[in-house]
């Protein structure tokens, strides 16, 4: 058998933690202006830039399921 992609549970399981990394991104950026402390702003940095990276690589896997494969053939 052939498979390409996730399995359905797998790719909900990928969507549920690139919602995750999204809630996170937009908190760390909403509250970085916030923050007077200098290791404070450093730090919400660093969970930006690694934040990015993951949302990244989230969406690309989820490009990889097959649900979404046969959603793009649809339209």
């Amino acid at each position: 058998m052939d498979q390409k992609g996730f399995a359905p549970n797998e790719t909900m399981q990928l969507h549920e933690l690139l919602t995750l990394k999204n809630l996170s991104l937009t908190k760390s950026v909403t509250m970085s202006p916030l923050v007077s402390d200098n290791e404070l702003k450093s730090i919400l940095q660093q969970d930006v830039t690694t934040g990015e990276q993951h949302i990244r690589e989230l969406k690309g896997l989820l490009e990889q399921s097959s649900i979404a494969a046969s959603e793009n053939t649809k339209s």
